[in-house]
């Protein structure tokens, strides 16, 4: 009850904090010095353990590495779609999960898209754009990356609804989060030779364009290059 509230409590300050900016990058200058902050880190530490990731493992146990922790986001899928107003969505997003979990070994093996379910990303942070919510200013946060007060919102509530929140043995549960961390600094590999120009404003403009098409669900905008970057950026 007391990490509810405490949930609860961060939200309450984000959500004040929306009203107060305008601009989408205000704190520029701070952000560019996290922002290099991270990028020693990532250079020095991340990326090099992403790389032996991937040269190391074989490629099917990548699909099932990324497979299971997609399948762990399906409850948090689910919940959104609920809260959006889809029951349809939420309803195929949990027979994936329900699936996948059974037949998919733990959801190593994505069975139900054989079957037809179509894959959804949602979080709340989404579901608070879909209620009209602004998302505020660009913020790059130590460690995690870009964000903004409503993802971090956003955040703060998906992380109940995952799957490995119910873990209760602290190390498992550690151990599972930085394994995710690992495959998706693997799968952002893939991507980097995207990035083009300042790298800064790249991942900025990047990402607040996602979210916009995101929170729209895609509805408001066209976008290939957004719709590529899917699969990364949120997941």
């Amino acid at each position: 009850m007391n990490k509810i509230k405490n949930l609860i409590g961060l939200n309450l300050i984000f959500f004040l904090s929306l009203n107060l900016i305008a601009n989408d990058d205000p704190f520029e200058d701070f952000n560019r010095k996290i922002w290099t902050f991270n990028e020693f880190l990532d250079d020095n530490f991340a990326k090099p353990a992403a790389e032996i990731y991937t040269s190391v493992t074989p490629n099917f146990i990548e699909i099932g590495m990324t497979n299971f922790f997609r399948n762990i986001n399906e409850l948090d899928n689910t919940a959104n779609q609920l809260l959006q107003g889809k029951p349809g969505f939420a309803a195929n997003d949990f027979g994936r999960f329900l699936i996948n979990t059974s037949i998919g070994l733990l959801g190593f093996i994505d069975v139900a898209s054989k079957m037809g379910l179509e894959r959804h990303d949602e979080d709340f942070g989404q579901t608070l754009g879909y209620w009209g919510v602004s998302k505020g200013p660009f913020l790059m946060i130590p460690l995690y990356g870009p964000s903004t007060p409503r993802s971090l919102a956003g955040r703060s509530v998906s992380s109940v609804l995952t799957g490995t929140f119910a873990i209760e043995e602290t190390d498992v549960r550690i151990g599972i989060t930085a394994l995710d961390a690992l495959e998706t600094r693997a799968r952002y590999l893939e991507v980097e030779t995207l990035i083009v120009g300042d790298r800064y404003s790249f991942i900025r403009d990047s990402y607040m364009q996602y979210l916009d098409f995101e929170s729209s669900n895609g509805e408001d905008q066209v976008d290939d290059f957004v719709d590529d970057m899917d699969d990364f950026l949120l997941d």
